[in-house]
C-alpha cells in the first residue's frame, strides 16, 4: 500500500533526500520509500519503481514528495517523525543559519561582494542556467553537477573563454584551487606541481600520492570528463594549462584525462610541447611506449603522479617507475576470476586496462557500468548514473556495493575482489567501517575469497589515510599503495605477473604554436584565496572554510519553480535588465511621489459617464466576467444594486432583466473605480473622489456600509436597500458638504503615514485611519446646516465603522496606479483583482490587458457556524491595497489583525511582510513602519521576481457566504495565483521580441 505526503515549497538536497530515504527504508514495517523532489526526472524514476501516486504527480519541483510503501496503515506516523528530527538536524549541524544564508543570486552577490567563484551541487535539469548567470556575473564556474547536455556545456565553456573566466565541469567532482580542497578532494601538502584534470578520481590519485611522496599540489583544476572530446575540444583544459605555464608559483605542469578525441588530444599535446615548464600527461587507455619531446607521457596514475614529484624535485626522469608488489603468501585456485567494485571511474578504468593487458581480454566497454566485462572478469564503476540515479553517490554511500560484494561472494568462480576506499571532504566519515561488516560476511562465506583494496587519501584527511590502511589490514584485506599496484597484486594473486617496459625520450615532429596570453580574471583565481558563493550542498563549505578560503552559502531552489519555459524568459530577460530597472524605476517613482487627496462624496453617475448612458449598467469588481458566471454573492449584489436604483423589486425580476440583456456589466477598473468584495456599483450610489495630484488623475469608490448584512458581500434585503438609501440622501450629501469646506480637502498620504504608524494595514485593519479621518471631517461636519439627529447619525456611523477608511483607501489606490499605468512601461504590476471566478493582474507594459487565473479560496477564521464549505472564492478590487504595497504586502504594520486573518502572531507578520519583500523592487520611504524598523512599505511589485520565487502577493480578505443573499462569513488571507503573472511575463517578454516555447 503506497503512502504520500507532499511538503509544499520545501525544497531539500538531493544528497541529503538520499540518505534520508536510506534512513526511512531501514524502519521495519517500510517495504520501499523514496524521498524526493518533485521534479519530472524524479517523478519518472518512481513511476519506474513503482511508486508514482497521483498525489506525487501533482507536486511541483520545490515540493519534497515523501512517498512510502508499506502494510502498515499508519505508517506515515512513523515516517514523519523521522524526516522532522532529519531535517532538523541538518538545519542545526549546516554551515550557516537558514536565515543567514542568501537566497537569491543579487543576495549572495550582496554577501559576498569580491566573490570570484561559483560552486554549484545543484539538479542538471536546471544546472546550464544557473552556470550561465554565475559566468554572465563575473564568477568562474566550478560544476560538482552534472548531467548537463554536452550542448550547454560547450556554449558555457565558449562564454567562459570569450569573459575570460574558467568553467571547470560539469560533472567535475574534485579540485585545489591555491591550496583550497574543494568539493569532494583530499586535503593534499601545498606545492609547486599544478594539476590540470578531465578525472575527477584521477586528480585525488594523483595528487594524494604527491603528497604521501613528500611534496605537494599549489592548484589541481578539474575540467570534466568531457572537456577532451571532439565537441567540447578542450576549452577548459587549454584555458588551465596557458593559466598555469603564467603562474609562478607553479613549476610543474600535470595533465590527467580520460581517453581523448585523437584530434583534442593532439590539440592538447602540441599546447603543452609549445610552453616552458616541464609537463607529465597521462591520457588514459593509451600505452605509451616512448615520451614524447618534453612532455612526459605516463601509463597509470602511479606513474604520473612519480614523474612529477621528480620533475618538481628537478630530479632526472627515470625510463622505468615500475615497482613489483611483494609475491603474495597465498594464491587462489585456477579458473578464479577478479572483479573490481569501484566508487571512482577512473580508477575503475585503469584497473580494467591493466587486467585487460595483462590477461589478452577484449578491453574496456561502457555499458550498464561496466568498464570491463570479458571472460569473467568484471570491473564496475559504481558512480554510473545506472547505480546513482535517485541514489547517493557509492564514496557517500555503501548500500550499492555491499549488494555488490555479496553477489559476488556467493559466486564460486570469485577469487578476488578489488576495492577503491576514497577518503576526504565530501566522502563517507569511516567507509572503511562501513564496509567491513560485509566484507567479513563474504569472507567468513568464502574463506579462499581475497580482498584487494586501495586507499585513495592522506593522512590529513578527516578520515585519516593510515588509520583507514591499518584498520583494512587487520581485518585481512590487502592494501597497496597505488591502485596500479593493487590490480598488480590481484594478478600475482592468480600466479600472473605484471610488467612495465622502460620509456626513453623520442622527438617531438609537430609543430608548436604561440602560447596566448591568460586573462585577468584567471590569473587572479590562480594567485587568491579563492571567493566562492556555494550554490547547493551546505557542506561544500566546510574544506573551503576550513583552509581559509570565503564562502557565502546559497540556498538555491529551482527558479520559476523549475518551469523550464519561465526560466528560459526570465534568463532572456537578463540582457534587458538596465532597460527594465529603467522602466521600472519610472513607474515607482509616480507611486512614491502620489499627492493622493480626498475631494468629494458625489452620486457615481455624476462622475462616470458609462453610468449615464441609456443601457442600465452596473460596474462590478475584479476582471471581465459574464452574469452567468458570476459566483453567489456577486450576483446577490447585482440583485440589491437593481433593486435600489428602482429597475426591479426582487430577485426574480432582476434575474429577467439580465437575461434580457437589459443590464451591462462593466468592470470597476476600466472607469477608473474600484470596489469592495463584489464591487458593484451603481448610478446614485455615492463614491469617493480622491484626486492623485501629481497628473491629475482621479478614483472612485463607493462608501463602506459597515459590519452584518451589506450589499457588498452579497446580501440585498431591505436593511441592505434602506442602509444603501440612507448612504444616498445622508451619508453622502453629508461628507461632500464637509469637504467642500475644506480648502485642498484631505491629503491622504499623510493620514496613511499617520495612521501605519497607529497599527494599520489599511486593507483588515483600518481602525486608526478611520478615526484619523474623523477627525479631520468632524470639524466641518458640526458647521453644517442639517437636522441634528442626521447629524448625530452621520457621526454615530463614522465612529463605529472601522473600516470606513478601507474605501477611501482603495479609491486612493486606484488614482495612484491609474498615474503609474500612463505611458508607462517595465515588468511592475499595476492592478491586483478579483472577481470571485478569476483573479487579474495588469502590469505596466502591458497597459489595459489582463492577465487571469483561477482565483483561490481565502484562508482564515470563520463566524460562528460556518466553516471553509461555506465560503466563496476570494473577489474585489480591495487588492489595489495590496498593489501599492500596504494590506497584506505590510502585515507587519498591524500585528493585531494577524490572527484574525489566520496569520498567526507577530513573528509570522513579520515573515510574511519580509517575504513580500522579496517579491517587490525597493520600499516607500513615504510610509514608514516602525516595527519593520522603519522600513517603508513595499514598492513595485515586480513579475520577474513573483514568477522566479514562486511567492505570490498574500492578499488579507473578507470571506462571502457562497450563496447569494447571506453576506460575510469570515476573514482570512489568500493568495494570487501564480499563473497570472506567468502570463504576464509571457507577455512582457514577447513585446521585446521575446519568444520562447
Amino acid at each position: 500500500m503506497l503512502n504520500t505526503v507532499i511538503l509544499k515549497n520545501n525544497y531539500q538536497d538531493s544528497i541529503n533526500l538520499m540518505l534520508l530515504t536510506n534512513r526511512i527504508n531501514e524502519l521495519e514495517a517500510v517495504t520501499m520509500s523514496q524521498l524526493m523532489m518533485g521534479t519530472n526526472a524524479n517523478k519518472d524514476i518512481l513511476e519506474n519503481t513503482g511508486l508514482l501516486t497521483d498525489e506525487a504527480k501533482a507536486a511541483s519541483p520545490n515540493d519534497l514528495m515523501i512517498v512510502v510503501d508499506s502494510e502498515l496503515p499508519e505508517i506515515m506516523d512513523q515516517v514523519l517523525p523521522e524526516v522532522d528530527n532529519f531535517l532538523s538536524d541538518l538545519s542545526s549541524k549546516s554551515f550557516s543559519d537558514v536565515k543567514q544564508a542568501s537566497t537569491t543570486w543579487q543576495e549572495a552577490l550582496e554577501q559576498l561582494p569580491d566573490a570570484n567563484m561559483a560552486l554549484f551541487s545543484i539538479p542538471g535539469e536546471y544546472g546550464a542556467a544557473e552556470m550561465e548567470t554565475a559566468l554572465k556575473n563575473g564568477l568562474h564556474v566550478f560544476s560538482f553537477t552534472d548531467n548537463i547536455p554536452v550542448e550547454d556545456e560547450v556554449r558555457l565553456k565558449q562564454l567562459a573563454h570569450e569573459k575570460g573566466l574558467m568553467m571547470m565541469g560539469p560533472d567535475c567532482g574534485t579540485g585545489i584551487i591555491s591550496s583550497i580542497p574543494i568539493a569532494f578532494t583530499n586535503v593534499i601538502s601545498p606545492g609547486n606541481i599544478g594539476v590540470v584534470g578531465a578525472s575527477g578520481t584521477g586528480i585525488q590519485e594523483v595528487t594524494t600520492i604527491i603528497d604521501r611522496l613528500g611534496n605537494g599540489v599549489v592548484h589541481a583544476i578539474g575540467t570534466g570528463g568531457r572537456d577532451l572530446s571532439s565537441k567540447v575540444g578542450a576549452v577548459t583544459m587549454k584555458d588551465a594549462i596557458v593559466a598555469l605555464e603564467n603562474h609562478e608559483p607553479t613549476d610543474v605542469i600535470c595533465v590527467i584525462s580520460k581517453p581523448p578525441a585523437k584530434e583534442v588530444r593532439d590539440e592538447v599535446v602540441q599546447l603543452l610541447q609549445s610552453i616552458s615548464k616541464p609537463v607529465v600527461a597521462i591520457f588514459l587507455g593509451e600505452k605509451p611506449t616512448a615520451h614524447e619531446g618534453k612532455v612526459y607521457l605516463a601509463h597509470t596514475l602511479e606513474e604520473t603522479a612519480k614523474i612529477a614529484v621528480d620533475l618538481a624535485n628537478e630530479v632526472p626522469v627515470k625510463a622505468n617507475y615500475f615497482e613489483p608488489v611483494a609475491e603474495p603468501e597465498q594464491t587462489i585456485a585456477e579458473g578464479k576470476v577478479i572483479k573490481g567494485l569501484y566508487s571512482g571511474g577512473t580508477l575503475a578504468a585503469e584497473a580494467g586496462m591493466l587486467i585487460s593487458e595483462a590477461l589478452g581480454l577484449a578491453g574496456l566497454v561502457k555499458e550498464a557500468g561496466y568498464i570491463l566485462k570479458s571472460d569473467g572478469y568484471d570491473v564496475i564503476d559504481l558512480g554510473d548514473d545506472i547505480y546513482t540515479q535517485g541514489k547517493p553517490h557509492p564514496m557517500i554511500d555503501p548500500e550499492v556495493r555491499v549488494k555488490k560484494i555479496q553477489e559476488y561472494a556467493a559466486e564460486e568462480n570469485t577469487g578476488v575482489i578489488l576495492l577503491d576506499i576514497v577518503l576526504g571532504y565530501g566522502a563517507h566519515e569511516d567507509m572503511v567501517g562501513a564496509l567491513m561488516p560485509a566484507i567479513k560476511e563474504a569472507q567468513a562465506l568464502n574463506p579462499d575469497l581475497q580482498f584487494v583494496a586501495t586507499v585513495v587519501g592522506t593522512n590529513k584527511d578527516p578520515q585519516n589515510y593510515e588509520d583507514a590502511v591499518l584498520r583494512l589490514e587487520a581485518e585481512g584485506v590487502l592494501v597497496t599503495e597505488s591502485n596500479a599496484k593493487a590490480v598488480q597484486l590481484a594478478l600475482r594473486l592468480k600466479g600472473i605477473e605484471l610488467t612495465e617496459e622502460p620509456k626513453a625520450v623520442a622527438a617531438y615532429h609537430g609543430s608548436k604554436i604561440t602560447v596566448p596570453a591568460p586573462s585577468d580574471p584567471v590569473m587572479e583565481l590562480l594567485n587568491t584565496k579563492p571567493r566562492i558563493i556555494n550554490v547547493g550542498l551546505q557542506s561544500f563549505n566546510q574544506s573551503i572554510q576550513a583552509f581559509d578560503g570565503k564562502s557565502e552559502q546559497f540556498n538555491w531552489k529551482p527558479r520559476a519553480g523549475g518551469n523550464q519555459k519561465m526560466i528560459k524568459i526570465l534568463n532572456a530577460l537578463e540582457d534587458y535588465d538596465e532597460q527594465i530597472a529603467e522602466e521600472n524605476q519610472q513607474v515607482m517613482d509616480k507611486i512614491k511621489n502620489a499627492q493622493p487627496f480626498l475631494t468629494d462624496v458625489v452620486p457615481a453617475k455624476d462622475v462616470i459617464p458609462e453610468l449615464n448612458e441609456e443601457t442600465r449598467t452596473l460596474l462590478h469588481a475584479g476582471p471581465p466576467i459574464s452574469w452567468e458566471a458570476m459566483t453567489g454573492p456577486m450576483k446577490g449584489s447585482v440583485v440589491g444594486a437593481a433593486i435600489f436604483e428602482g429597475w426591479a423589486t426582487d430577485e426574480n425580476q432582476v434575474t429577467a432583466l439580465v437575461e434580457a440583456g437589459e443590464i451591462r456589466f462593466i468592470p470597476c477598473h476600466h472607469v477608473h473605480a474600484v470596489g469592495p468584495m463584489g464591487g458593484i456599483t451603481s448610478a446614485h450610489m455615492p463614491v469617493f473622489v480622491v484626486e492623485n495630484r501629481l497628473d491629475g488623475s482621479t478614483g472612485y469608490c463607493t462608501m463602506n456600509e459597515g459590519i452584518g448584512k451589506v450589499l457588498r458581500f452579497g446580501a440585498f434585503s431591505q436593511e441592505v436597500i434602506d442602509r444603501l438609501n440612507w448612504m444616498k440622501d445622508i451619508l453622502g450629501p453629508t461628507l461632500s458638504g464637509a469637504l467642500r469646506q475644506s480648502v485642498t480637502g484631505i491629503n491622504l498620504s499623510v493620514l496613511i503615514a499617520r495612521s501605519i504608524t497607529m497599527g494599520d494595514e489599511f486593507h483588515q485593519r483600518n481602525f486608526a485611519a478611520s478615526l484619523n479621518f474623523l477627525r479631520e471631517v468632524a470639524p466641518f461636519i458640526v458647521t453644517l446646516q442639517m437636522d441634528e439627529q442626521d447629524k448625530f447619525d452621520v457621526m454615530k456611523f463614522l465612529a463605529d465603522t472601522d473600516q470606513f477608511f478601507l474605501n477611501i483607501m482603495m479609491a486612493a489606490g486606484k488614482s495612484i496606479v491609474d498615474t503609474a499605468r500612463k505611458n508607462a512601461k517595465g515588468t511592475v504590476v499595476t492592478t491586483l483583482t478579483r472577481n470571485g471566478v478569476d483573479f487579474g493582474v495588469r502590469i505596466a507594459e502591458t497597459g489595459d490587458e489582463w492577465f487571469t487565473a483561477p482565483v483561490n479560496l481565502p484562508k482564515g477564521l470563520y463566524f460562528t457556524g460556518f466553516s471553509e464549505e461555506d465560503g466563496n472564492p476570494d473577489m474585489g478590487d480591495s487588492a489595489i491595497t495590496e498593489t501599492i504595497g500596504v494590506g497584506g504586502m505590510a502585515m507587519v504594520a498591524a500585528p493585531g489583525v494577524t490572527r484574525f486573518v489566520g496569520a498567526g502572531g507577530f513573528q509570522d507578520a513579520l515573515s510574511i511582510s519580509d517575504e513580500m519583500a522579496e517579491i517587490s523592487i525597493g520600499h516607500n520611504p513615504t510610509w514608514t513602519i516602525p516595527t519593520w524598523d522603519f522600513q517603508g512599505t513595499c514598492l513595485g511589485i515586480d513579475i520577474r521576481k513573483v514568477v522566479e520565487t514562486g511567492i505570490t502577493p498574500i492578499i488579507n480578505t473578507g470571506i462571502a457566504n457562497k450563496e447569494a443573499g447571506v453576506g460575510q462569513v469570515g476573514a482570512g488571507t489568500v493568495r494570487a495565483p501564480l499563473n497570472c503573472f506567468e502570463k504576464a511575463l509571457e507577455a512582457y517578454a514577447k513585446s521585446l521580441g521575446i519568444e520562447v516555447e
